[in-house]
């Protein structure tokens, strides 16, 4: 009898956890703990160098009980930055990682908000290394449809009449870039043309599988007013004995992009600002973006310049020894940023 009881209690425990899919009773548990001292503003960074100065940073305490709950790869620290409550998660590299991350935050946890932070190329020769710039709109420039050779802008591409992909954005045409080209007739290129698309997204508050298409997604519009309040945050210019020509500053500008591209590539990088007035080039941020968009999160991205991309000169293309400071910059102004946001 006492074993068949056993087998019964086994059976309909066994049941109560599986119900909960691919989340353990032991990690709901946990999850409501977490929430139950909610909401918090998620903090999302990409790679432990940009990670490691908050968890140096006398400004963030761990939460004495759960510091930290750990599901499906991702590491989320709870704890307080600047009095407000916090969860901080590293994606790692790449718009599949930073998506995947967020999703999750945003999914399990109460989050009230999302502040994305890190280092990023940098367009705009009018900054430099260790500017830390706060874009009003993100991209993501990855998304393209490559034109057939022989067509041109006036031809429609591959599925266009369906709606799936448009030429509203423009186009990169790579004879544009062949060698020679500024002093000679331009020669075709194999590689024709390649139509930047935007994303398609399905809000929480949709109709199911009824998309809807986001190319320039905009940040929360109160963060961004708050923003205008950091100006004045004092950044450091020098690493060891190699200081900058003059102490960064904190700007906002009105666009960034992402992809998962890393681009150490001048002719990219000046066809990315001449044709999309871009500033901040990273691998993360648009990511973010579209998942704060469609989960309708308000969302934030500072991120500080640690080179100027594909340049050849030594001073602005240093990231291997300016990427400390820049994340450093970045994390500071981070800081004030939440501490703005208990005014």
């Amino acid at each position: 009898m006492k074993m068949k009881l056993l087998g019964l209690l086994v059976l309909v425990l066994g049941s109560t956890i599986s119900a909960n899919g691919a989340v353990s009773e032991v990690s709901w548990r946990e999850i409501s703990k977490i929430n139950r001292e909610g909401p918090y503003v998620g903090i999302v960074v990409p790679n432990a160098f940009e990670l490691n100065p908050l968890l140096r940073s006398p400004s963030f305490v761990p939460h004495n009980k759960f510091p930290y709950f750990d599901f499906a790869g991702k590491h989320f620290r709870i704890g307080v930055l600047e009095k407000k409550r916090v969860i901080v998660v590293m994606t790692g590299l790449s718009m599949l990682n930073a998506g995947i991350s967020t999703q999750l935050l945003l999914t399990l946890l109460d989050i009230e908000g999302v502040v994305h932070y890190g280092i990023a190329g940098n367009a705009n020769p009018k900054l430099q290394i260790g500017d830390v710039t706060i874009p009003q709109y993100w991209a993501h420039t990855g998304l393209w449809n490559w034109q057939r050779f022989g067509d041109g802008p006036k031809d429609a591409l591959a599925l266009e009449a369906s709606g799936d992909y448009s030429r509203r954005f423009g186009y990169l045409k790579f004879a544009d870039y062949n060698n020679n080209t500024k002093h000679s007739k331009s020669a075709t290129n194999l590689l024709n043309n390649v139509w930047f698309q935007a994303e398609e997204i399905f809000p929480v508050n949709g109709t199911a599988e009824v998309r809807q298409h986001a190319f320039w997604v905009s940040v929360d519009k109160t963060y961004f007013e708050i923003a205008r309040e950091l100006k004045n945050v004092k950044l450091s210019n020098c690493v060891n004995t190699t200081c900058l020509p003059r102490r960064p500053i904190v700007v906002r500008v009105e666009k960034g992009v992402s992809a998962n591209v890393f681009v150490d590539n001048k002719a990219y990088r000046e066809f990315l600002h001449s044709k999309f007035d871009v500033t901040a080039i990273d691998m993360e941020s648009a990511a973010v973006a579209l998942i704060c968009l469609q989960q309708k999160k308000p969302f934030i991205a500072i991120r500080s310049l640690s080179d100027l991309a594909g340049d050849s000169s030594t001073l602005s293309n240093e990231v291997d020894v300016f990427a400390s400071l820049a994340s450093q910059n970045a994390l500071d102004v981070v800081v004030r940023f939440i501490s703005l946001l208990n005014q």
